[in-house]
């Protein structure tokens, strides 16, 4: 039976007894490896207390158990340089550790964990998750006990939640609403860094799917210049050394919407920059029967996002291309400032993360995989 919580609906996707089943499978074979050795479960909060606990009582030997919690650094996200360990209350010098994770999908995380608890001098660290995501995994570290093999698609239950609810469920379920909006556009914000590639992504996915390119950059160099109402009134907020406020913005963003006729959907470009224009720009979409179908962030280093900033300035033209100052202050804003709208889509189940380092079709693919997904 398919279930909702809040504004989304799931369907039923592991069975308890599948899970109970496989748990005690997986516990047996962890058994049976760790027979003699000083086992300590490391459960990765907050997700993974109820797989930690099922899993604990399947393993036949003695053990102690530890929580840990991943912590961000503030504004320094977009690298995966992110993670911060807080809370191990054990002492894991010379110990045989087991770290219990509910879901692994980009490796993010796990591999900041794993760099950490090196210094900590466990004997051995290993890792058991009860899902992963094969098409979302960035990394060849190995994963010693994996549950479950899933697709790259929304899932809660079980430990897992959708904006904080539903970790209670005994069962696993996959998110069965489409992300289409109500009349079958995809609406996709394209999300990333300066330098990360979103112009020429851009390009290729509005050949693709048909879409319309709504760029904020491109709405106020219209207005600007045909002087419309909404111009004038950007302009004297401009003049007067202000932002122009996010409802403006929001006007040029609607305006366009309701004047492009047979588009199959738009992609943003450039804008929602901050949880409040996201916010707006849900509630002003809503009006017209029309919801985002999703975020999908390119995910590049800062060390190569500075190499292809300076590149592109060779042809750009453009001061804040070939400074490095500027390029710092650049990159930083969007740390600051941008990246809360990353964790708004993220609550919604609407967020993807993409490695935006590669080839250039092999990240249209990888976008094109999670759209086609929709």
């Amino acid at each position: 039976m398919n279930i909702q919580i809040k504004d989304k609906f799931f369907r039923p996707f592991l069975k308890e007894q599948q899970l109970k089943d496989r748990i005690a499978q997986v516990g047996a074979d962890i058994t049976e490896k760790y027979k003699g050795k000083d086992l300590v479960l490391l459960g990765v909060l907050n997700g993974s207390f109820i797989f930690l606990a099922d899993l604990c009582r399947s393993i036949h030997i003695p053990l102690t158990c530890t929580f840990v919690k991943i912590s961000s650094y503030e504004g320094t996200q977009s690298t995966g340089k992110i993670k911060n360990l807080i809370g191990i209350g054990e002492n894991l010098n010379g110990k045989d550790v087991l770290i219990v994770e509910d879901i692994i999908d980009t490796g993010n995380s796990m591999k900041h964990m794993l760099e950490q608890l090196s210094d900590l001098n466990p004997a051995s660290v290993s890792i058991v998750t009860l899902l992963y995501k094969p098409e979302a995994f960035r990394f060849n570290y190995a994963i010693d006990y994996v549950c479950f093999e899933i697709p790259n698609k929304f899932v809660v239950g079980y430990g897992l939640d959708y904006d904080s609810l539903g970790r209670n469920l005994t069962e696993i379920y996959q998110l069965d609403t489409p992300q289409l909006t109500k009349s079958g556009m995809y609406n996709i914000v394209l999300f990333g860094p300066p330098g990360a590639g979103k112009g020429t992504q851009s390009e290729k996915l509005i050949q693709q799917y048909g879409l319309t390119h709504l760029s904020t950059g491109d709405l106020f160099r219209k207005h600007l210049g045909e002087g419309t109402e909404l111009g004038l009134l950007a302009k004297k907020y401009m003049n007067e050394g202000h932002l122009v406020p996010d409802e403006v913005v929001i006007k040029m963003v609607e305006e366009k919407i309701s004047e492009t006729k047979d588009s199959k959907g738009f992609i943003f470009d450039g804008f929602p920059r901050t949880t409040a224009q996201a916010e707006a720009l849900d509630q002003m979409l809503a009006k017209h029967g029309l919801e985002i179908s999703g975020m999908i962030a390119l995910d590049v280093p800062q060390d190569i996002l500075r190499e292809r900033i300076k590149e592109r300035g060779k042809t750009s033209n453009r001061v804040d291309d070939q400074d490095d100052e500027k390029i710092t202050t650049r990159i930083q804003v969007y740390l600051n400032e941008t990246l809360p709208v990353a964790a708004y889509y993220e609550k919604q189940g609407k967020f993807q993360n993409i490695n935006g380092v590669g080839a250039i079709d092999e990240i249209f693919g990888q976008i094109t995989s999670v759209i086609d997904s929709y």
